[in-house]
C-alpha cells in the first residue's frame, strides 16, 4: 500500500459496526485507522491507534488529509439507567465528539467529511406516518425516552458546535442495524425464535426501523463519496415493521411454528433481570431514509425478510 492510498479513520471502531465498516472499506482498497481505548496489532491491514477520546494525542495525526472520519464512540445503551450508567452514555458521546472536532479544526489539511454516529431515537415516538429528516424530535411518556431524547440532542448540538469549516459534516440517524457480530441484535432475536420466545413484544404495535448490515456500510460508502450529502441523514431501510411482523418474519424465516408473546409486565421483569431497559423494545421507532433515496442510493435489502435470510446464510452477498 502506498502513501497515495486514501485513507478512513474509525473512533470507536472497536465495536460491531467499526469492525464491519472496516472490512467494507479495506475490500475497497482504502487504509484504515481505527482509535480505539485498546489496540491491537495491525490485522488485514488495519492499524489501530490508542486514544482515551478525551484528550487530543499523537492519534490527532492520523486525521491529516482522510478521506473521511467516522466517529462511532458512545458507551453502549443496553444497560440499566442509573445514575452512572447515565453520566458514562451521555459523557462518552459528547467528549469524544467534542475532541474529534477540535481534532480537526487542527488538521493540515484537514480530512474532507467526518461522519458523527447519531440515533434514530431521537425522533419523537410514532404509531403514526414515518418521520424522514424533518421528523418531530421530543420524549414521550409512555415510551419512557426522556433520557435517551436529551442524549441524542445534546450530541447532535456538540457536533453542530464544531467549528471544522472545511470539513463536511453529516450526523447519521442510525436504526438497528442487523448483522451477525455480537453486538447486534439479530444473534439475540435469532435465539429467542430457536427457543419458542419469537411471539410479539408488548402489544406488538411499536415500529422497527432496522437496516441491514450490509447496506449500513454501502449507505456511509455513499455519504463519504457523495459530496453534496451534509447534515442530518436517516441510516434505515425504506421499510419499517411493526414488531408484530418483525417476529413473524423471524418465525417463518427460522421455520418455528410457534413463538410466544411477552407481555408488557413481562418484559420489564426481564429487562430488570438482563440489566436493560423496556424502552430499547416499546419505543415506535418509524422513520424513512429520504434524503438517502433522493440522493439515487438504493438497498441491497430494502424489505425485513430477504434481509434476515440473508443473515441466515453468511455466503449471501
Amino acid at each position: 500500500m502506498t502513501t497515495d492510498t486514501p485513507k478512513i479513520v474509525i473512533a470507536g471502531g472497536s465495536g460491531f459496526l467499526g469492525r464491519i465498516l472496516a472490512a467494507h472499506f479495506r475490500k475497497l482498497g482504502y487504509a484504515i485507522t481505527i482509535l480505539t481505548r485498546a489496540p491491537g496489532p495491525t490485522h488485514d491491514g488495519i492499524r489501530e491507534i490508542a486514544w482515551d477520546a478525551h484528550t487530543i494525542g499523537d492519534w490527532a495525526r492520523e486525521l491529516d488529509d482522510a478521506i473521511a472520519v467516522i466517529n462511532l464512540t458512545g458507551r453502549s445503551v443496553n444497560c440499566r439507567y442509573n445514575k452512572r450508567n447515565r453520566k458514562q452514555i451521555l459523557e462518552s458521546r459528547i467528549h469524544s465528539t467534542r475532541t474529534v472536532g477540535q481534532a480537526i479544526a487542527a488538521c493540515k489539511p484537514p480530512p474532507k467529511a467526518w461522519l458523527n454516529t447519531s440515533t434514530a431515537t431521537i425522533y419523537k415516538h410514532t404509531l403514526g406516518p414515518a418521520w424522514d429528516e424533518s421528523g418531530e424530535i421530543g420524549n414521550t411518556p409512555e415510551a419512557k425516552d426522556e433520557f435517551s431524547i436529551d442524549v441524542a440532542t445534546a450530541w447532535e448540538r456538540t457536533f453542530n458546535e464544531a467549528q471544522t469549516p472545511a470539513t463536511r459534516k453529516v450526523a447519521m440517524r442510525t436504526a438497528m442495524v442487523l448483522g451477525t457480530g455480537k453486538n447486534s441484535v439479530f444473534p439475540m432475536l435469532y435465539r429467542l425464535t430457536r427457543l419458542g420466545l419469537g411471539g410479539k413484544m408488548g402489544d406488538g404495535r411499536q415500529f422497527v426501523s432496522w437496516i441491514h448490515e450490509l447496506d449500513f456500510c454501502r449507505a456511509v460508502e455513499w455519504l463519504i463519496t457523495h459530496e453534496t450529502l451534509s447534515g442530518v441523514v436517516n441510516i434505515a431501510a425504506p421499510n419499517p415493521v411493526t414488531n408484530t411482523e418483525m417476529m413473524r418474519i423471524f418465525r417463518q424465516t427460522l421455520g418455528m411454528p410457534i413463538g410466544l408473546p411477552a407481555a408488557k409486565w413481562m418484559l420489564e421483569i426481564g429487562a430488570a433481570f438482563l440489566r436493560t431497559e423496556t424502552e430499547l423494545i416499546i419505543k415506535s421507532r418509524r422513520i424513512i431514509p429520504r434524503r438517502l433515496t433522493e440522493s439515487g442510493f438504493t438497498f441491497r435489502y430494502p424489505l425485513m425478510q430477504p434481509a434476515l435470510e440473508a443473515l441466515c446464510q453468511p455466503n449471501v452477498p
